[in-house]
């Protein structure tokens, strides 16, 4: 499967789809659209916007005992008192990951996905090799991600529907005692959040923004 997940999907694009692709195109071919400036739109909603909701979510949890507690007994009615709401995020379940359970999510059936706290899906959540290997060999697909599990740790893979969506609660890094919760956002992923990898450690959250330091 690789990193890129970059697979085709088991259906053709809806015409809804198929009527924006044309419209796109039509845009850029008379030069009145950048196609970088859509890219960068799309990753914008993709990665940053989207997830960002979901991190706080987490940093919250992460930090206020009574807010995780409801969380994980009434996963909308916490959700929603923080304000995000909307279609695509009805009908939420958060896991918990911990020392000794992992857990992942998956749609196979589509790819039914909690918008409103992680944005847009990303393409490989949608490919029907992650969707098929994500049951089948859970083990194999984290290890594709870089993640990889403590010997004997029980692992859960959640498959979500038009009637139940799941967002992985990530365990706490350590060395993290005193931060803020804004401080922790940093380290929850939109990756994290759905179970194919950690929350970032301190360490590797101060090496990927050196990385961004001209």
């Amino acid at each position: 499967m690789g990193h890129d997940h970059s697979h085709d999907h088991t259906a053709p694009p809806s015409d809804p789809a198929l009527r924006v692709k044309a419209l796109e195109s039509l845009l850029v071919e008379k030069g009145l659209v950048d196609p970088a400036a859509i890219d960068e739109i799309i990753e914008t909603y993709e990665t940053k916007v989207g997830p960002r909701n979901g991190a706080k979510v987490v940093a919250r949890a992460w930090t206020d005992p009574d807010f995780k507690s409801l969380l994980l007994s009434d996963a909308n009615k916490a959700i929603h008192s923080m304000g995000y709401t909307g279609r695509q995020g009805e009908h939420m379940k958060v896991v918990e990951n911990t020392a000794t359970q992992h857990n992942l999510v998956v749609c196979t059936l589509c790819s039914c996905y909690p918008w409103t706290v992680l944005g847009l899906p990303p393409v490989w959540y949608k490919s029907a090799p992650y969707r098929a290997r994500a049951v089948s060999d859970p083990k194999g697909v984290l290890a594709e991600f870089g993640t990889t599990l403590p010997k004997g740790m029980k692992i859960s893979v959640w498959d979500s529907t038009s009637e139940m969506r799941f967002l992985v609660l990530p365990q706490r890094p350590a060395n993290t005692d005193g931060w803020t919760t804004e401080e922790l956002e940093k380290l929850i992923t939109r990756n994290s959040m759905i179970g194919v990898e950690h929350a970032l450690t301190p360490e590797k959250l101060r090496a990927i923004e050196a990385s961004k330091t001209p």
